[in-house]
């Protein structure tokens, strides 16, 4: 059960002696327990015989009962002198190891490396005193002593400014990390399990487990041990887990574990049960699931291509303007005066290449966007902070915003649309049915009697109804729900369980066939004071009844149960229930003989034969919130699909009343049986052609297992039916549930009816089992990626503009207006700050009323080209007016072509003012990326936006007025800074007139913002408006309408073309490759596509050249088909197939009713 390797608490405990342990008042020791458990099997078996005796030896050597369990007196004896059930956690990172990862960044190191040999060559002074008059222009700084002197403030300011930048990095990794570790402490702290104590089952942390305490396990619980189990004996059949290592065999179902002492750590997942649909492929296919990682979330792919594009160009604009500078230099001191290059002026020739070097290194980090991940981080750590208090437990961070590209939510029923609070409303029995529970004077006490029985004693004996906790409430349901209706229904006859269950306790049930997705019913067997057995069943109507082949009449004697009875009782009864919304159960029992004994393990003989008792329908209400939160769903362009193991009849009347389905649309409501009929071929494979058909329309699937909700979530998300792949999320509760939250893009499981396993399989954990909690996520999702292209556009506007500044600027004033230690200070606002700004907005509802992105969307889309453009341009021409005329204007000295070491001039402060506070205002336009007109809408709910905005304002006063040398600034006085002011709110000014130019004007931005993908779909924002998922074929025959209006003048073309397409269809057609295209999916009543043919684009060639990716999709397949000498009829070059007849394979296109021929006619 884990690796026996040695741990701390060994190597302590090594030299203590068995004796030293005895005396603690076991009879047995730590080492004892520790070699105990590396034995396996049949070892450990023979091991505790010899030992003990037997494992009940065992149990009183260790002072624990295994009915009663440990009386709770001696726990922290017991911790004393086994130790705890904790695992020591990962030593986390400290500071200084995240500050040194921070230095790793190649741009980092490159500015460090630049700012050291600027550093150093400033002290280097030339020999001989003449020299700076033959150095030429590069002497012309040198003529101030004291201002020479200060040429190592720029160096030792870009360092500074590193070991900022670096420090802030650290900071954010390492709080980063600490709320992680603290989402981890909360998820560990939740996980509870059940043990025996005093004769009581109680719900313990697992770390308060002790040595000697019987734990209760059922498959699918996960319990992390440093301590270790075995399973203690009970009655009857065969032992089933996979996890035993008792002497006796055990039954199935809730086992008894003792736990003892083990070294190292155990993880003990409690596998599913084999069912018949699992078996060894599906294992083999989990291990292969559980390897491959999930593909990166939409956002962290587009990012990083993003960035890569960026940094790309940014590296060529700063080798470019290092360059030019280098070029610029040497042409101008070397070719044009002439000057001979002399040994004493090297260093001062190197000082100047250092400073263009600098300038090339400061165009590429501030090009760089290294606060992308950092955005990224700071929202998704803001948003799952917040969605805790929407119950929505994120487990994997990328989560939260790929939920916010959901197109599809595949939901359990019970407990997420209903409130998992089952009631008995109406019943079956003795040949009479009940509309409401019947007065128990109704029933003959013989029916009365078998009924209670088989209720109380075939159900977990850890469901329990307890008395309400608040005086008038309703009573509390512990454990399984549907059982606590069972229980309700006892009550409500007047008759009591817990008797019956004292009389016969657990221990005392001979067999128990445990409830799974493949029997869908549970048994027990009990044994009679006679020496005969008796089973109890339990489950599903439908499948319980087929079984059966008694029914216990009015007096409780049970008469014969002909198939045409069972098909009454399904329309009169059950079906009638259903509708409703009623979940159905039916109640049986079977008599065996004592002798022989029968076979308990052929269960398809056990589980026959029975006698009913009853039907009862229970009725689990819709949550009162669901209605809602699915209309916002589907608003919000999400499709959202039943997928449970209830009867069909329940599944739609609950479908109905949730608004998932309305009467009279197109849907599918169908159960496992007809789906895998429908999508799998004669082999029983399934085949995504066929998926392809019935998932577009599929609202509720019923009667399923975990393997068709794994189907089903895989044929949609490898579907290519759609332009965009499909995002889906997938709820789940159960063990089985586990590979279908793997596979999903979202895992939701459920926090209070999940197992371990689900939630352990799940990426996010809702802690109130609650649908419209799922909402929450898909608004928060959105809010992320919202908050992400906010940044973006922001930040996108700042690169540009800085880099084409430094850039021209450099190239011809050979000087960047923007210094060095500036363009870090812009930086550090434009990554850092920014991004806490623009990553902590708060959703609003408005995000639910647009469409999800999808996954081919760009990141940037038109608007936000438009806006950065837009911006970009106001700033490039302030910027540019202000280096070049902007002496004239303000009547002062000019900063161009200023000399090395030259004291900072009030020409470029006013310049790096300007720019700083134009970011500042921009900062408030890039709130909004829709093109929203209020920027201000909401800005006070942001706290820290503003705190940021004017705390960034305020340290830009302090630069300006007192940073003086390092950072190139010379104080200015108030007119200054209001015509900079005045400049910087221009911005809000041209925000507005931005947002007047419409996006359809500015065609060539369609293009602009697709950075992330190959091609895209240009109708895709009109095609999204469709609140209906309208079938890319039917919107193709609405334009088809056209091509046949055009086509009137030409009949007679078409004619002879369709009579030349007649002659050639029975020529051997080579079945071309299926491609994704929009025809696979055909659904008209009257067409239908043959696979075997080429598909029919019903679309013009005006169409197609509008449309490049159409183009592409429609191409007719090489091969396949003669070229028509009709040219601009293109549905009928491709070559058509339609045929009424389903099962035809040839074309019936030449019968004169076919479709084609009365076109023609009509025509």
């Amino acid at each position: 059960m884990g690796d026996l390797t040695n741990s701390d608490y060994y190597a302590k405990n090594q030299g203590n002696d068995v004796s030293s342990n005895h005396e603690g008042g076991f009879g047995v020791s730590v080492m004892e327990l520790r070699d105990l458990m590396e034995l396996r099997g049949s070892e450990a078996v023979v091991k505790i015989q010899e030992d003990y005796g037997d494992m009940d030896g065992l149990c009183q050597r260790l002072k624990t009962s295994p009915t009663e369990g440990l009386t709770g007196d001696d726990l922290d004896k017991r911790k004393e002198v086994f130790g705890e059930n904790l695992i020591p956690p990962k030593k986390p990172k400290t500071f200084l190891q995240l500050v040194w990862e921070a230095l790793q960044d190649v741009t980092l190191i490159i500015l460090e490396v630049a700012a050291l040999i600027s550093l150093g060559l400033s002290f280097y002074q030339p020999p001989g005193g003449d020299s700076g008059e033959s150095c030429g222009t590069a002497a012309a700084g040198a003529e101030d002593e004291g201002e020479a002197e200060a040429g190592w403030i720029e160096g030792a300011a870009i360092l500074l400014s590193v070991v900022c930048v670096v420090l802030v990095t650290a900071f954010n990794d390492w709080s980063k990390e600490k709320q992680f570790r603290g989402l981890q402490s909360r998820i560990e702290q939740e996980q509870k399990f059940q043990v025996v104590r005093g004769a009581q089952v109680i719900q313990l942390p697992v770390a308060d487990i002790v040595v000697g305490d019987i734990a209760q396990i059922k498959y699918g619980r996960k319990l992390t041990l440093k301590l270790t189990c075995f399973s203690l004996p009970s009655r009857g059949g065969p032992q089933k887990n996979k996890f035993h290592f008792g002497p006796e065999k055990t039954r199935e179902g809730p086992n008894p574990i003792l736990t003892t002492k083990q070294d190292g750590a155990a993880a003990m997942e409690m596998q599913p049960l084999k069912s018949a649909e699992g078996g060894e492929t599906e294992e083999k296919e989990k291990k292969k699931a559980n390897v491959s990682k999930k593909e990166k979330s939409v956002l962290q792919g587009k990012l990083t291509k993003l960035a890569v594009q960026i940094g790309k160009a940014g590296l060529v604009m700063s080798a470019i303007t290092v360059i030019i500078l280098v070029l610029y230099f040497a042409v101008d001191n070397f070719v044009l005066q002439k000057r001979p290059w002399l040994t004493e002026c090297t260093p001062i020739y190197v000082q100047y290449f250092v400073k263009f070097f600098i300038i090339g290194v400061t165009v590429l980090v501030v090009a760089v966007p290294e606060g992308l991940p950092l955005a990224v981080t700071i929202s998704l750590a803001y948003s799952v902070k917040k969605m805790m208090k929407d119950n929505n437990l994120v487990r994997h961070l990328d989560a939260c915003e790929t939920m916010g590209n959901a197109t599809a939510i595949c939901s359990d029923k019970t407990g997420t649309l209903t409130t998992n609070r089952m009631t008995a409303v109406a019943c079956y029995v003795g040949d009479v049915h009940y509309k409401e529970i019947p007065d128990p004077g109704a029933l003959t006490a013989k029916s009365l009697d078998i009924l209670v029985n088989a209720i109380s004693l075939n159900s977990a004996y850890t469901t329990k109804i307890l008395p309400a906790t608040k005086e008038g409430g309703l009573p509390m349901q512990v454990g399984n729900k549907t059982e606590c209706g069972l229980l309700g229904l006892v009550l409500d006859l007047k008759r009591d369980y817990q008797p019956i269950r004292n009389q016969i306790p657990e221990e005392k049930l001979y067999k128990v066939y445990t409830f799974n997705s493949a029997r869908k019913s549970m048994s027990t067997v009990i044994k009679l004071s006679d020496g005969s057995f008796r089973m109890y069943s339990k489950g599903a109507s439908e499948i319980v009844l087929k079984k059966c082949t008694k029914i216990l009449n009015q007096e409780g004697e049970p008469r014969v149960f002909r198939p045409r009875d069972k098909d009454e009782m399904m329309k009169k009864v059950i079906e009638p229930m259903a509708c409703d919304g009623l979940r159905t159960i039916c109640v049986a029992y079977r008599d065996f003989p004592a002798n022989p004994e029968p076979l308990w393990d052929d269960e398809n003989d056990i589980l026959n034969e029975l006698t009913a008792v009853c039907v009862v329908g229970i009725e689990d209400p819709v949550r009162p919130e669901v209605p809602d939160a699915i209309i916002r769903c589907q608003r919000a362009g999400i499709t959202v699909r039943m997928v449970t193991g209830d009867n069909i009849n329940t599944a739609r009347a609950i479908a109905i009343k949730c608004g998932i389905i309305h009467p009279g649309e197109d849907f599918l409501c169908i159960d496992g049986k007809e789906f895998n009929r429908r999508i799998r071929n004669e082999k029983g494979e399934v085949e995504q052609e066929r998926m392809d058909k019935v998932w577009p329309k599929l609202r509720v699937l019923a009667r399923s297992s975990p393997t068709d909700k794994h189907t089903l979530v895989k044929g949609i998300i490898d579907s290519c039916l759609t332009d965009q792949r499909q995002v889906v999320a997938v709820t789940g509760d159960g063990t089985n549930d586990g590979p279908a939250l793997k596979k999903a893009d979202v895992g939701f499981a459920m926090g209070i009816a999940g197992t371990d396993v689900a939630k352990e399989a799940s990426d996010i954990i809702l802690t109130d089992d609650n649908f419209s909690s799922i909402v929450k996520a898909v608004m928060w999702g959105r809010n992320v990626y919202d908050s992400i292209s906010k940044f973006l556009q922001f930040q996108l506007t700042v690169n540009v503009v800085a880099v084409i500044v430094a850039f021209t600027g450099a190239c011809i004033t050979q000087d960047s207006p923007l210094k060095a230690v500036q363009m870090l200070w812009v930086n550090l606002i434009m990554d850092t700050f920014a991004s806490l700004a623009l990553a902590t907005e708060p959703p609003t509802e408005a995000l639910l009323m647009r469409k999800p992105y999808g996954r081919n969307k760009p990141l940037i889309s038109s608007t936000m080209t438009k806006n950065i453009l837009g911006h970009g341009i106001y700033q490039l021409v302030i910027i540019f007016s202000l280096l070049f005329v902007g002496e004239q204007i303000f009547d002062i000295d000019s900063g161009r072509h200023a000399p090395l070491h030259s004291p900072p001039s009030e020409h470029y402060t006013i310049i790096f003012n300007t720019f700083v506070l134009m970011q500042l205002f921009n900062e408030i336009n890039a709130r909004k990326i829709h093109g929203e007109r209020n920027v201000f809408d909401g800005i006070f709910r942001n706290p820290i936006f503003c705190s940021i905005v004017f705390g960034t304002f305020a340290i830009q006063i302090v630069i300006v007025q007192f940073g003086g040398k390092p950072f190139s600034c010379t104080p200015l006085d108030l007119e200054k800074w209001g015509w900079c002011t005045f400049l910087g709110l221009g911005e809000l000014v041209w925000g507005q007139v931005i947002a007047t130019i419409p996006n359809t004007k500015l065609r060539f931005l369609r293009g602009a913002g697709q950075l992330t993908k190959k091609n895209e779909m240009p109708g895709d924002e009109d095609m999204n408006e469709d609140n209906e998922e309208i079938d890319h074929a039917e919107r193709e025959l609405r334009r088809g309408q056209v091509l046949w209006f055009r086509g009137l003048n030409r009949i007679q073309t078409q004619i002879r073309v369709v009579n030349a397409f007649r002659s050639s269809l029975y020529e051997g057609l080579e079945k071309p490759d299926s491609r994704p295209s929009i025809h696979n999916f055909m659904t008209h009543p009257e067409f239908r596509i043959e696979d075997s043919t080429p598909h029919i684009p019903l679309i013009d060639d005006t169409d197609l050249e509008e449309d490049p990716s159409l183009r592409k999709t429609l191409q007719p397949q090489a091969g396949s088909q003669p070229q028509s000498p009709n040219k601009n009829n293109n549905a009928v070059d491709s070559g058509i197939n339609l045929t009424i007849d389903t099962t035809s394979k040839s074309a019936a296109s030449s019968s004169p009713a076919s479709p084609l021929h009365s076109l023609e006619t009509s025509l």
